[in-house]
């Protein structure tokens, strides 16, 4: 190959990874989107979670899309008003409004706080906490008791409304997905 070839295949590699790059981040907001990731990891932070397992939970709760769900659960983290109430009343939110969970800052610190809350009640077990995001705690201590106590309980076999078995495993699913390509968005990594 004469050097001019040479110097058009080099050329051409780099046209076509500089297509692939934009590409690659283009799939990726749209299979696996990630927003307020700053509001995340600043919540992630605070609260000492894990900001991969709040991006999996706002993923499965709203696709990164605020809105409001048939029962009137509010904005990306998806809050009922009386859960948000509780946070309000628990964490010292004094001027709260249920119109404020439109607010992203404040819907990704209230159910972080919550998501907290839960994970403290059911000692770090994320299992058993995500599935009390989704179905509520009396749920969870119902399926919990009967499955004869909290070692003994199997998310498949003890989690009896199928929407909640499906998304907690979809959230860890994607937890792991977001850890994987977010890495670095969410704080992971230091570089």
């Amino acid at each position: 190959m004469s050097a001019l070839g040479v110097i058009a295949a080099i050329a051409g590699l780099i046209v076509a990874a500089s297509l692939v790059l934009p590409l690659d981040r283009a799939v990726r907001e749209v299979t696996l989107p990630l927003q307020h990731e700053d509001i995340i990891r600043q919540q992630a932070a605070d609260k000492d979670l894990d900001p991969a397992l709040i991006a999996a939970m706002i993923y499965e709760e709203s696709r990164f899309r605020p809105r409001r769900s048939p029962a009137g659960a509010e904005g990306l983290m998806q809050i009922l008003p009386a859960t948000a109430t509780f946070i309000a009343e628990r964490s010292g939110g004094t001027r709260f409004e249920v119109r404020d969970l439109a607010t992203p800052q404040i819907n990704i610190s209230y159910g972080a706080w919550y998501l907290r809350h839960l994970l403290d009640r059911y000692n770090g077990d994320d299992t058993l906490a995500v599935a009390a995001y989704n179905a509520g705690a009396t749920n969870v201590d119902e399926w919990v008791e009967k499955a004869g106590g909290p070692a003994a309980f199997d998310a498949s076999e003890h989690i009896l409304f199928p929407e909640t078995r499906d998304y907690v495993q979809d959230v860890e699913k994607r937890r792991g997905q977001y850890r994987e390509r977010y890495e670095k968005e969410l704080g992971l990594r230091v570089s």
